[in-house]
Parts: C-alpha cells; sequence; structure tokens
C-alpha cells in the first residue's frame, strides 16, 4: 500500500469520527461519555489487532473465533480461580489469579487453531470457524447457558473502569499492547517474516523461513489478545457470558479492512486498527447516543464492510492525472557522471572485490 493510500485511509477514519461527534450534537462530548467510549474500545481493538495478525500472515488468513476465545477464557478463569482464592479475602490475589488463568485458556485455545492450520493444513476460516463453534459450545455447558457473575471485586472492577490521570486503566494498557505489537511488526525479524510471508510464501520457503513455526506462532499471539479481551470484558462487566459480543466477529473484521489490512496478507499497520477501532467504537456510541436501533446499526456495519472492502481493491493511482501516474511509474534516471553501455555493447564486468 502506498504513503496515498494509507493517507487515505487516515484520512477516512478521522472523517468518521468527526461525523460521528457532529451528528450526536455537542451534549455527547463530555468526560462521562468519552471515558466510557475509552473503556470499550480496548476489547474491540484487541480482537481486531489479532485479525489483522491473522490477515497479514497471507494465506486467507484470519481468525474468527476471537470473541469465543475471549469469553470462554473468563468463564474459566471465573469458575476456577474462586476454589483457590477467595475474592474477598484476597481480591488482588484473585485479580492476578482471574489473569493468569484467561491467559493460559487464550494461549492454548490459539495454540489450537495454529496447529489446526499449520499442521493439519486446514483453510484458516473453517479453522478458525470450528474453533469458534467449539470454544461457545464448551463455554455454554459449563455456564448451563446463563450468565456468570463475578461479583464486585476492587481490583478487577478498577482494571476494567477506573480512570487514572482521566484515561481508563484497560485503554491505557490496550495503546501500551497496540505498542509493543507495533514496534515488534515493524522492527523484528519476526515482522519481517512475517509481512514477507504474507506477500510471497514462496519466497519465504526459500529464505529459509519455518512457515508452519510463524503460522503457529502468529495464531497463538491472537489467542493471547483475545484472553486479554476476555479479562477486560470480565472487568468491566463484572460478569462472563458465553454470548456476549456476538457481533464482534463481524466489528474486529471491519476494523481491520478500515484499517487498511490486506485481507490476501503482507500489509497491516497497528496504529491504523487503533485509529479504526476508536473511529468505530465513536459511531457505536452516537448510535446509542441518538437511541438508533441495533437492526440498523448491524446494517450499517455490513455496509461499510462491503464498502471498504471495495475500496481496498482500488488503486488510488488511477484517479490521478496520467502525468502523475507516468512519473511515479518511470524508471530512475542515471546518475551524474555514469557512462551508459553504447547500443549492442555489454556492460563490463564488474571488479571483484
Amino acid at each position: 500500500m502506498s504513503d496515498r493510500q494509507l493517507n487515505f485511509l487516515i484520512l477516512v477514519n478521522l472523517s468518521v469520527l468527526v461525523a460521528a461527534v457532529a451528528l450526536a450534537g455537542p451534549t455527547f462530548v463530555n468526560t462521562y461519555n468519552l471515558q466510557s467510549m475509552a473503556a470499550q474500545v480496548p476489547e474491540l481493538g484487541l480482537l481486531a489487532i489479532g485479525v489483522m495478525l491473522a490477515m497479514v500472515s497471507g494465506n486467507g488468513g484470519i481468525d474468527l473465533s476471537g470473541i469465543a476465545l475471549a469469553n470462554l477464557s473468563g468463564i474459566v478463569a471465573a469458575i476456577v480461580v474462586p476454589h483457590w482464592v477467595s475474592p474477598d479475602a484476597a481480591p488482588m490475589a484473585f485479580t492476578l489469579s482471574f489473569a493468569a488463568v484467561a491467559l493460559a485458556v487464550g494461549l492454548i485455545g490459539g495454540l489450537i487453531n495454529g496447529l489446526l492450520i499449520s499442521r493439519a493444513e486446514l483453510t484458516p476460516i473453517i479453522a478458525t470457524l470450528g474453533t469458534q463453534l467449539a470454544f461457545t459450545g464448551v463455554a455454554i455447558v459449563l455456564t448451563n447457558g446463563s450468565a456468570l457473575g463475578l461479583g464486585y471485586i476492587e481490583p478487577l472492577d478498577d482494571f476494567g473502569n477506573a480512570p487514572v490521570f482521566g484515561v481508563p486503566i484497560c485503554f491505557a494498557l490496550f495503546i501500551v499492547i497496540a505498542a509493543v505489537i507495533g514496534v515488534v511488526l515493524r522492527f523484528t525479524p519476526f515482522g519481517m517474516r512475517l509481512f514477507l510471508l504474507g506477500s510471497n510464501a514462496k519466497a519465504a520457503r526459500y529464505a529459509g523461513i519455518n512457515l508452519r513455526r510463524m503460522i503457529l506462532v502468529t495464531y497463538t499471539l491472537c489467542g493471547v489478545l483475545a484472553s486479554v479481551a476476555g479479562i477486560i470484558i470480565g472487568a468491566r462487566t463484572s460478569s462472563m457470558k458465553w454470548d456476549y459480543g456476538s457481533s464482534y466477529v463481524m466489528i474486529a473484521i471491519l476494523i481491520a479492512v478500515m484499517a487498511g489490512v490486506r485481507p490476501d496478507g503482507g500489509y497491516g499497520r497497528v496504529i491504523c486498527v487503533v485509529l479504526s477501532a476508536t473511529a468505530l467504537q465513536a459511531l457505536s456510541s452516537m448510535f446509542n447516543f441518538l437511541n438508533i436501533s441495533n437492526f440498523f446499526r448491524d446494517c450499517a456495519w455490513g455496509l461499510l464492510l462491503l464498502i471498504f472492502l471495495a475500496v481496498s481493491r482500488v488503486d488510488l493511482r488511477s484517479w490521478l492525472p496520467r502525468r502523475d501516474r507516468e512519473a511515479g511509474s518511470a524508471p530512475s534516471r542515471p546518475l551524474p557522471g555514469a557512462q551508459c553501455p553504447a547500443p549492442g555493447t555489454a556492460a563490463p564486468p564488474s571488479r571483484p572485490e
């Protein structure tokens, strides 16, 4: 993706953000609403980053099991941890244990996805759709289809809702996680290998990259991100339910596509995902503020997804004048003083160093 296309997508996301605020009216922008929106961004943003990583890996990569694994992680932690630690006697120990168990479940779930795709060689959309149903089924069995209340646990509740210097703690954690993943993708060998894998799997194989290991690590990381989203959901709502966020799969995909992530692999920027998640959450909050029907909201998400998928297929250079397009694709001129070989003669061989 060119810088021009990236700037265009950033402009579109900012336009969505500004339009949502403008349509909601001046009473919409206040401290409470801004903190409420910021507290809801992390769970969607983390799931969207997981979708982005899966898409970047190429080969039709996608993770449809994110919200199901997030719910299952929180449910398992809410069932298991009270047998070890009392939330009333040791709330901080309970909170840390809750997070540890949820992360372990997310890691195992992501590992299952990675093994199905890398070892069993299942198509990612089929593998993660199957695990989505499996994770949801296990969650239903564990809860008998009902909500599982956590009660008021001060450290856990503070993590999901309390602000520090006006910023919700969970949102600050989300920004830190996004920054770390962005640095890893941009400046480490893992990120370079992942982008090469998504751009050209054959070239990645010839470069000596272990493709199976890369896919396994990528989907395991997606599972861990989903479990962090599950921890935030439990902390923010003080409960876990097997069908929480039933539309989050589509919304996470929409956020990734809005951020310019290529569905066929090889490109994605975390900063754009964060911006898209914020813009979409502002739009969702605007719908709530104006009492717009949930059915219309789901329709809007679907239309936006189709529009951005179509836009991602358009080469913005085709909108430029012909002279500008030719200038952008013209071969570079030789450096001053460089001599070109005469017609019909071969260039002299370079001397060995």
